[in-house]
């Protein structure tokens, strides 16, 4: 990394929180492959199935958010949609548990987070800036052993502009000086940059579909990272 005059050093650092800190996604990719075996489409693979579910939770997030219990819903009305057998009320009792499934699940920090955040933390503000349902990420965060590294926790319905400016403004950051850490580019890395902050991207392998988007630029710097403990040698 380039050296940083001293008003351009970093002082806070923001980070994501699932598939960043935690695994999340994996739990969701199983409860759909639980729905596609109990589905048993004649024709539809698990990829065009995912395509309805996809428009339907894009639909969905508008109004009800995220989170397994949203996902829960989604996979009801996808359910609703392509079932080639009549709909049974016990059939919304099953589907619904494999989206309650997902909150039983531990939270397993992804290699690398703890010792990575210890270090940060002697040294520099984070802050967890979170989406999703607020009950269920609060549940994660005091489950995930992580919290205290945090002197702030933020969780919003969306992750977008307006939403990173709002956060840089109630904590009076300065954004050439605050830099956002995510494995998400629709929620972590694109929002954060046109809002001015400078970002690092953090791949995951299962970052969820409609996460991803193509990286654009904007006044922030951006850094691409291929782990988690990689961070211990940008700042």
């Amino acid at each position: 990394m380039a050296a940083r005059s001293a008003r351009e050093r970093p002082r806070h650092l923001i980070f994501d929180a699932d598939d960043t800190l935690w695994e999340n996604n994996i739990y969701f990719e199983r409860a759909f492959d639980d729905f596609v075996a109990f589905l048993r489409h004649s024709t539809l693979d698990a990829g065009r199935i995912r395509a309805v579910l996809d428009e339907i939770e894009i639909a969905n997030a508008r109004v009800h958010g995220y989170g397994s219990l949203n996902f829960g819903r989604n996979l009801h009305q996808a359910y609703q949609r392509l079932a080639e057998r009549d709909v049974r009320p016990q059939d919304r009792d099953i589907i619904l548990q494999f989206a309650a499934r997902i909150l039983e699940q531990p939270v397993e920090l992804i290699d690398g987070v703890d010792e990575t955040l210890a270090h940060l933390a002697a040294h520099y503000e984070l802050t967890l800036f979170t989406k999703g349902d607020a009950e269920e990420q609060r549940l994660k965060v005091a489950r995930s052993g992580v919290a205290g590294y945090f002197s702030h926790t933020a969780i919003v319905k969306e992750k977008d502009r307006d939403s990173y400016r709002s956060l840089v403004d109630q904590r009076k950051f300065t954004p050439s000086q605050t830099w956002m850490i995510g494995n998400s580019p629709k929620s972590d890395i694109n929002p954060a940059l046109e809002a001015g902050l400078n970002a690092v991207l953090i791949p995951h392998a299962h970052t969820w579909t409609l996460e991803r988007q193509e990286i654009r630029e904007g006044p922030g710097q951006l850094i691409r990272l291929e782990r988690f403990a990689e961070l211990r040698g940008c700042f």
